[in-house]
């Protein structure tokens, strides 16, 4: 038995418990931060069949940050079910939107609702955006402190045997990959792989492609479900950009892209006239890509820097990669580089589709010519920031801003 009163094969004991037909439904949400993933437990009557049949729900939002006591619910509104991988049987996990109970306008860390209008509009929805994104994440003691494979003090030796490592001496929370890897697969979740990352107790899972609004739903429920593994385990995820200071990779979250004009016989141009358009918007992305997300992209580590733009094929320090066989077909993807481990995979998968596909600047006629070329210095970053006083509310209060996106 371990510490806390935990026992396992005593639990799986009760988890093979007859429940006469009734369906636990655990409400999955989005907390106050933005990244904090909430969730509870109710039982259903019997087998879910459509999302449609789970009824509405609410909770305390005073306790997550996300209203006061003097009106404090929080309307759940279900979106998605899979296969609960934990519970097992007809018990499922459910994704939420969350609103204000009083207005039924989402709330600031809804992003969904605002994305959706974008994967709703039809010149998008004629161009069925493909997203696979690449979550990294860093597994920490139980206490926080150190990274998994680390020693309790000083540091490992420095990073290149660890990337896609095999071996006890290298690879650091392998077991925590593979369960949650196959607890996604049991749920029914589009999970197409996982990797060792380059520092040790850094690992990746890749999750896609998916289509449109899917992207973000299944990634969220890969987040809750890696983070229920951890529990299980007794580690901490961390999502965090840079967890570790210094000479060590930080923790992002490329997105690859693509339209059905990017998969067609000659839609290298059209892959080119996307990079074009969010090398232009860059300073927006950049707002909307991820909390200290500067700490990450500094130039090293695989990284573009943060106040630059540029693309190359095969260049994994660049902000937009073409992959080596997209120019040999001359057709195929783009990988976005920029988005950091903590971003909103609701954010960056609408806004890269925005900029792309419906043209949008976002109140900026057009950025200097050297931010999608060559990269900006950061006088001309400033100066350009100075003018976007939208991108600034932006950042603050992403969810509003993107109301008015279209």
């Amino acid at each position: 038995m371990k510490a806390g009163g935990e026992n396992f094969p005593q639990l799986y004991r009760y988890l093979q418990l007859e429940q006469h037909g009734k369906v636990q439904c655990e409400y999955i949400w989005i907390g106050g931060t933005g990244m904090d993933i909430r969730a509870k437990t109710r039982t259903l009557p019997k087998k879910v069949n459509d999302v449609k049949e789970i009824p509405p729900w609410n909770y305390d939002g005073s306790s997550t940050g996300q209203a006061d006591g003097s009106y404090s619910e929080i309307w759940l509104q279900p979106i998605r079910y899979v296969h609960d991988p934990f519970r097992g049987g007809d018990n499922i996990l459910c994704l939420c939107e969350t609103r204000n109970a009083k207005s039924m306008r989402p709330t600031l860390t809804n992003k969904r609702a605002h994305a959706l209008k974008i994967f709703n509009n039809k010149r998008v929805m004629a161009e069925e955006p493909w997203y696979g994104i690449e979550q990294e994440y860093t597994m920490f003691d139980a206490a926080g402190v150190a990274p998994v494979g680390w020693p309790d003090n000083g540091f490992p030796a420095p990073q290149g045997p660890y990337y896609c490592s095999v071996g006890a001496n290298v690879a650091f929370g392998r077991h925590v990959a593979d369960a949650h890897y196959k607890a996604c697969l049991c749920a029914g979740l589009n999970i197409s792989g996982i990797n060792a990352e380059v520092m040790p107790g850094q690992w990746e899972f890749q999750v896609g492609p998916c289509v449109g609004i899917d992207s973000g739903d299944q990634l969220w429920l890969a987040r809750y479900i890696l983070n229920r593994v951890a529990e299980d385990f007794g580690v901490i995820i961390s999502y965090e950009p840079k967890p570790i200071k210094g000479d060590w990779n930080g923790a992002g979250a490329h997105t690859n892209y693509s339209t059905k004009s990017m998969r067609a016989d000659g839609g290298y141009k059209a892959i080119l006239d996307a990079i074009e358009k969010l090398g232009k918007m860059h300073a927006v992305h950049m707002q909307s890509y991820g909390e200290k997300n500067e700490e990450r992209l500094t130039g090293q580590h695989e990284t573009a820097k943060h106040n630059e733009f540029k693309y190359g094929v095969a260049d994994r320090g660049a902000s937009i990669r073409i992959p080596r066989q997209c120019d040999l077909d001359q057709k195929g993807y783009l990988e976005d580089r920029r988005p950091a481990a903590n971003c909103d995979p609701y954010l960056v998968t609408s806004m890269i589709a925005n900029t792309t596909l419906l043209n949008a600047t976002y109140g900026v006629e057009e950025a200097p010519k050297d931010v999608a070329s060559k990269g900006a210095d950061d006088s001309k970053m400033k100066q350009l920031a100075g003018n976007l006083q939208e991108i600034a509310k932006l950042a603050e209060n992403a969810g509003k801003a993107l109301e008015n996106l279209q």
